[in-house]
C-alpha cells in the first residue's frame, strides 16, 4: 500500500473516532438532561398502590367529623372536606341501595324522591361521622364507601334500611352484610317505606337478579 493511501486510511479513521466520540459526548449530554427533565420523573414516578390509596383514605376520613353539604341521592351525599381535584369529597354509602332519581338509564325509580328527601332530611348540613371497611374504601366510580354516623350515633346506612328507604345491596360484601339483610326483611315484614306498594317491575334489575323470589306486591 501507498505512503498516500496510508496517510488517506489514517485520516478517515481520525475523523471517524472524532465522529463517534462527538456522538457520545452529544449522547450522555442527552441522558443528563432527560435525567433531570419532568418527563423522566413523569417515567419514574411511582403510581400509588392500591394499599398506599386505602391508607391515606384511612388516615383523612375513618372516625372523623364531618358536615354534609350536598345531597346527591338517597345513599350519596358530599361532606364538606377536598377530595383530590373536587372540592368536596362524595360518599356512597356501604351495603344499601336506594331507589334512583338522577341515573339516565332507569329515570326516577319508585320511592326515589321519598328516599332522597329523608336523606335530605335527616343529613344535610349536620355533622356526621365517617367509618371505612378495611378491604375497600373506594367504589366503581372513585366515590367513598362509608358508614355514616349521624348526631344521635344511628347510622344512615341501617335507618334507610329499617324505614323502607333501601335494599340491603347484596352485590359486594362487607362487614355488616347479613345485619343489613336482617334489617331489611324486618323493614318488608312490616311493609314500611317502599315494601308497602312496590311491585317487581319497580326493583332494580340487580335486586331482581340476585333474589328472584323476593316478596313483593303483585
Amino acid at each position: 500500500m501507498s505512503k498516500s493511501t496510508n496517510k488517506t486510511v489514517y485520516a478517515m479513521s481520525r475523523r471517524r473516532k472524532a465522529a463517534l466520540t462527538a456522538a457520545s459526548i452529544v449522547f450522555v449530554a442527552l441522558l443528563v438532561v432527560i435525567d433531570h427533565s419532568p418527563v423522566r420523573q413523569a417515567w419514574h414516578k411511582p403510581a400509588k398502590s392500591q394499599n398506599h390509596l386505602q391508607s391515606a383514605d384511612f388516615e383523612k376520613y375513618h372516625g372523623r367529623t364531618f358536615t354534609v353539604v350536598k345531597i346527591v341521592d338517597g345513599d350519596t351525599i358530599d361532606i364538606d372536606v377536598p377530595d383530590d381535584k373536587f372540592d368536596h369529597t362524595r360518599i356512597r354509602l356501604w351495603g344499601v341501595d336506594t331507589p334512583e332519581t338522577k341515573n339516565e338509564r332507569t329515570g326516577v325509580m319508585y320511592f326515589g324522591p321519598e328516599a332522597a328527601e329523608f336523606t335530605k332530611q335527616a343529613a344535610l348540613g349536620k355533622q356526621v361521622t365517617i367509618y371505612l371497611e378495611e378491604r375497600r374504601t373506594r367504589g366503581k366510580y372513585g366515590r367513598l364507601l362509608a358508614y355514616v354516623q349521624l348526631p344521635d350515633r344511628k347510622y344512615l346506612n341501617e335507618v334507610l334500611l329499617s324505614q323502607g328507604y333501601a335494599y340491603a345491596d347484596l352485590r359486594f360484601r362487607h362487614s355488616f352484610y347479613n345485619k343489613y339483610k336482617q334489617i331489611e326483611a324486618a323493614a318488608r315484614s312490616t311493609k314500611k317505606g317502599l315494601w308497602k306498594k312496590v311491585t317487581r317491575e319497580q326493583l332494580p334489575e340487580w335486586l331482581k337478579r340476585e333474589r328472584p323470589k323476593l316478596l313483593y306486591n303483585k
